[in-house]
C-alpha cells in the first residue's frame, strides 16, 4: 500500500506527522468536514484536502458527501493489532510450559501476506542455533508454523520461488497435498525445509478452520519426535492458548509432562519420519 500525499521537497517524516494530525483530529465522535478539519490540524487548506482523498483512496478513511469519518482499513488494523496483543498476553505462560516440557524451541507466529512474522519465541541455548527473533519473518510455505496457518487461507499468491533449502516445497502440487494434510490432521510438520538440520511441529490457534496464529516447537532433527509425543502437547497447547484469548468458561490448562532431556553425547539416531495415512 503506497501513500503518496507528499509536495515536492517534503520529507517522508514530514508526510507522517500530517498524516497523524489528520487521523488524530479525529479523536472523538462523529464526522468531521474538510474547514473541520483544517482547524482541528492547521494544515493549508490544499493539503489537507488532497491528503484526505488519498487517505479515503486507502480506506483509511471514508468520505460522505462532505464529511469524512475513519474507515474500514483502520478498524481492520486496530481489530488485528488488539487481536494479535490478547493471543500474545495468553500465550506467554504457556509457551513458557510447552518449553520446560519439551525442551524445544518454541515459537508463535502470524500470518502476514504470505510471510509468518514471530511474535515470540523462548528457547534458551537452543534457541540460538535457529535464526529467528521476535519480529522477523519466513516465507510461510517453508514453515511449520506457517503451513499451519495457510492450511485455513487462500495460497494461491504463495510465491513458492522463494526457497530456503532443497526441501522446501517448490511446486503448487506439493503445497496443495501439504495442505490437504495440515487440514485432515490439525497439525503440520517441517523437516529441514526452513533450516538444514533441524525439523518442527505446528498447530493453528483460532476457531476451526479459521487460524489467526500458530504455535510450534522446533530442534534438530534428532530430538524431533513426528508423532503424538510432540503432536499432543504442541496441539493442546494451541487450544489452551485460544481458549485463554477468547476468555471463555470452558479456558484450558494442559498438563505437560517433561519428555527426555537434550543429549550431550554423541547423537542418537534419527526418529524415523512418520508415514502419510
Amino acid at each position: 500500500m503506497t501513500l503518496t500525499v507528499e509536495k515536492s521537497g517534503e520529507t517522508p517524516s514530514a508526510v507522517i506527522d500530517r498524516i497523524s494530525l489528520v487521523l488524530d483530529s479525529f479523536d472523538g465522535p462523529g464526522r468531521l468536514t474538510l474547514a473541520q478539519i483544517v482547524r482541528r490540524t492547521g494544515l493549508p487548506r490544499s493539503s489537507a484536502h488532497r491528503m484526505l482523498e488519498r487517505l479515503v483512496a486507502l480506506r483509511w478513511l471514508r468520505r460522505d458527501g462532505r464529511d469524512y469519518e475513519l474507515g474500514m482499513r483502520l478498524v481492520e488494523l486496530g481489530s488485528l493489532a488488539l487481536h494479535q496483543d490478547r493471543i500474545h498476553r495468553a500465550a506467554i505462560p504457556l509457551l513458557r510450559d510447552l518449553h520446560r516440557a519439551t525442551g524445544l524451541v518454541v515459537h508463535l507466529a502470524v500470518l502476514d501476506g504470505s510471510d509468518v512474522v514471530y511474535l515470540e519465541k523462548i528457547g534458551e541455548q537452543l534457541g540460538a542455533a535457529i535464526p529467528t527473533r521476535v519480529g522477523s519473518r519466513q516465507p510461510a510455505h517453508c514453515t511449520a508454523i506457517g503451513k499451519a496457518i495457510l492450511a485455513d487461507k487462500d495460497v494461491t499468491e504463495v510465491d513458492l520461488s522463494d526457497r530456503k533449502t532443497r526441501f522446501s516445497i517448490a511446486t503448487a502440487p506439493q503445497l496443495a497435498a501439504e495442505m490437504a494434510k495440515v487440514r485432515a490432521h490439525g497439525v503440520a510438520f517441517e523437516r529441514e525445509e526452513s533450516l538444514p538440520g533441524f525439523g518442527c511441529v505446528a498447530a493453528p490457534i483460532g476457531p476451526d478452520g479459521h487460524a489467526v496464529a500458530a504455535v510450534s516447537v522446533c530442534g534438530p532433527m534428532n530430538r524431533m519426535a513426528f508423532d503424538s509425543r510432540l503432536v499432543a502437547p504442541v496441539r493442546m497447547t494451541a487450544m489452551a492458548i485460544w481458549r485463554s484469548a477468547e476468555g471463555g468458561p470452558d479456558r484450558v490448562a494442559p498438563t505437560l509432562q517433561p519428555l527426555r532431556p537434550l543429549r550431550t553425547g554423541p547423537a542418537p539416531r534419527p526418529i524415523g519420519r512418520l508415514q502419510p495415512a
